[in-house]
């Protein structure tokens, strides 16, 4: 009985995301993204290669999967610190699991669409990711938005998201520089879960699998136990006018950004990725002014500064997920701009600064080490993860003072 109890209050334990009507589709701007989406794919097919205009279509998709489901690595850490909501988390684990199950098969297999071996993420995991990666922690809260999040909501309109990706920019570009004094700092080698363990493909996949079953497991009885508030769908929208209008469900978009970050390792080689692009901007730059970047320490050996930005995967990609989350937010009639409070202006720039520098120490992102890092089975996948845990703890702190809320179990949204 006690059992059955417990059960029915998880289950019915107050929302945390409010469910309102959805707006009219803004047809102009659908349009607009449309067209502007098309012609940038034939300027990329013509200027580079078809492999690049197949990135550039899987940013899409990942704007509109993002958007649409409202995918979050900020709020889901920041949830199940303050309120101890999990789904996100539990999102994640999804995720994580049909990522490294496709990557296992690909990795071990040398599988490719392009011919260019696929090789994962897998990476030193020393003082320079703990450092860089619980900068990232902090910064994604107070930037109210993590890689990924700061390019799909700027596609979707969220203006302070603007500060946020130029201050993520200069972050990049100034981590870039500095790169030579961390990457000098003592660390573990590069560890596989898979190959440097001997464990092989197979015994990883079976290795991580079991580690994200053991933390989704331990999520349910967390939250049974904490009863947070709950997430429920952004819009009353239903059947097959989900698939245009939104709202997507989390485990459903945790799926399909599983696949889509596998068929990216099987066209460019390696896995989604997102902040080497902001160095590689603003690096660029730096050079009309004069500035001497290909002289530093992170720019030796690579001749991206040399070459147009639609030669770089990356960047086709990020315009991508900004194009295909305008079009979703013109669709679901939420593009709209507005005024932005001081004190999350600064906010949105520090927070930006702060993960635009700890990705460059801490070999990527939300997106490219703990996404594609733990799909990859690399130990420093793991590391950023919990490191950014704990910065999303002390941001909680830091939050308040720039106006910024936290959720409250006592919220009717989180």
């Amino acid at each position: 009985m006690a059992q059955a109890v417990s059960q029915t209050s998880y289950e019915n334990r107050p929302s945390s995301t409010a469910v309102g009507e959805l707006e009219p589709v803004q047809k102009p701007f659908v349009w607009l993204g449309v067209l502007i989406s098309a012609l940038l794919f034939i300027t990329i097919v013509q200027v580079t290669t078809w492999t690049q205009g197949v990135l550039f279509v899987i940013g899409l998709a990942f704007g509109l999967a993002l958007l649409y489901a409202r995918f979050g690595f900020t709020s889901a850490f920041r949830r199940l610190i303050s309120v101890g909501n999990v789904q996100g988390l539990q999102a994640h684990m999804l995720m994580l699991a049909v990522a490294t199950t496709l990557f296992a098969i690909i990795l071990a297999t040398g599988f490719s669409f392009t011919g260019v071996a696929p090789q994962g993420y897998v990476f030193p995991a020393g003082l320079a990711v703990v450092a860089g990666s619980f900068m990232f922690g902090i910064g994604m809260q107070m930037g109210s938005g993590c890689a990924s999040g700061t390019l799909y909501t700027v596609g979707g309109g969220k203006s302070s998201m603007f500060l946020t990706l130029l201050g993520f920019i200069g972050g990049s570009v100034l981590g870039a520089y500095h790169i030579g004094f961390w990457r000098d700092l003592p660390s573990l080698p590069a560890i596989s879960l898979a190959e440097s363990t001997g464990l092989g493909y197979f015994g990883g996949w079976v290795l991580q699998i079991l580690i994200f079953l053991g933390i989704y497991g331990a999520t349910v009885k967390f939250a049974r136990r904490k009863n947070p508030p709950q997430m429920t769908p952004l819009t009353t929208t239903s059947g097959w006018k989900k698939l245009w209008r939104g709202a997507w469900p989390l485990l459903v978009a945790a799926v399909i950004l599983g696949i889509l970050n596998a068929i990216t390792l099987t066209v460019r080689g390696n896995p989604w990725g997102i902040t080497s692009a902001f160095a590689l901007w603003g690096s660029k730059f730096l050079q009309i002014f004069g500035v001497d970047v290909a002289s530093w320490t992170y720019w030796q050996g690579s001749d991206a500064l040399n070459k147009t930005v639609l030669a770089d995967s990356t960047s086709v990609m990020n315009f991508g997920i900004i194009l295909g989350a305008f079009i979703a937010a013109s669709f679901q009639g939420n593009f709209k701009p507005g005024k932005i409070k001081p004190g999350i202006a600064a906010a949105s720039v520090i927070g930006g600064g702060l993960m635009g520098y700890g990705a460059r120490l801490a070999f990527g992102c939300n997106i490219g080490a703990y996404f594609g890092g733990i799909a990859s089975f690399s130990l420093h996948g793991w590391v950023w993860m919990i490191m950014a845990l704990a910065g999303t703890y002390l941001a909680l702190f830091i939050r308040p003072l720039f106006g910024l809320k936290n959720p409250s179990p006592k919220d009717s949204m989180c």
